[in-house]
This record gives structure tokens, C-alpha cells and sequence, in this order.
């Protein structure tokens, strides 16, 4: 095994030791805890907004389509069903774009797992933070895929 390899492995058990450790903290919290806990988790785009709105789910553009863990989805539909543990979901991100003639445009790239099982259950709104953004920020995503927004 040459240096780097060793570096690569020594790496990838200390993200598994703190896992590990993450988890055992995160299941010793109370639920009271954890939603404190959750509030401070955030993408870096989403990290400086507090504001967390209801955006309803038709409203929202996702154009690259999702690969999930039906696990996962399956993990987070039993955390939306239950009303005491629903809001420990945290908020997905979305773009909030305006077009060239004002219309509003909420793109979503993330939060796949929680998207998909809102999704699944027929919620009619998900918590995001609007990022707002710009055209170009949308075609660092899109190339020349990107549309011409109204």
C-alpha cells in the first residue's frame, strides 16, 4: 500500500469512528434536544437563513430526477407521519428565482430523500428556505439546459 492509499483508509475510519459517535449522541438526545439540534443544521447555502416557509410541493421545479435509498424514504415517511416527530425533518433548500419579467421560479437540487417521501405521502407542502438566486446561479446546475424564465 503506497502513502497516499494509507492516508485515503486512515480517513475513511476516522468518518466512520465519528459517525458512529454522532449517532450514539444523536440517539441519547430527547426529543425536545433534537429539535434544537435540527434547527442548527443547515446546507452552507441555506446556514445563514432562519426563516423556514411551507412551499407548496406543485410549486417546486425539480429537473434532474432523483436516486434515493427507499430505506431512507421509508425512514423519513415514519418521521412525517408521526405528529410528534414530524418536525425534526429539517427544511430542503430552494432556489428562488425571479424571471425576466418577475415571475417567481423555486427550483430544488437537494433534499432528495425528504422531497421524495412528501412525495410519497401526498403532502401538500414541504419546509424549504428560499434561497433567493439568480439566473446564473441556476445555470451553474443547469448549462445550457437552463430555460428562459418569464
Amino acid at each position: 500500500m503506497n502513502t497516499g492509499e494509507g492516508k485515503s483508509a486512515a480517513a475513511l475510519y476516522t468518518i466512520h469512528l465519528l459517525n458512529k459517535v454522532n449517532l450514539k449522541v444523536w440517539e441519547s438526545l430527547n426529543i425536545k434536544s433534537r429539535r434544537l439540534h435540527i434547527n442548527k443544521m443547515a446546507s452552507i447555502h441555506g446556514a445563514g437563513i432562519m426563516e423556514v416557509h411551507n412551499v407548496p410541493m406543485t410549486a417546486i421545479i425539480r429537473p434532474i430526477m432523483p436516486e434515493v435509498n427507499l430505506n431512507k424514504v421509508e425512514s423519513i415517511m415514519g418521521t412525517l407521519s408521526n405528529p410528534e416527530t414530524a418536525d425534526l425533518i429539517p427544511p430542503i433548500d430552494v432556489m428562488w428565482i425571479t424571471g425576466r419579467e418577475g415571475g417567481n421560479y423555486y427550483y430544488s437540487f437537494g433534499g432528495c430523500h425528504r422531497y421524495v417521501a412528501h412525495k410519497n405521502l401526498n403532502l401538500p407542502t414541504i419546509k424549504a428556505k428560499l434561497i433567493k438566486s439568480t439566473m446564473n446561479d441556476l445555470k451553474c446546475y443547469l448549462g445550457a439546459s437552463t430555460p428562459d424564465l418569464k
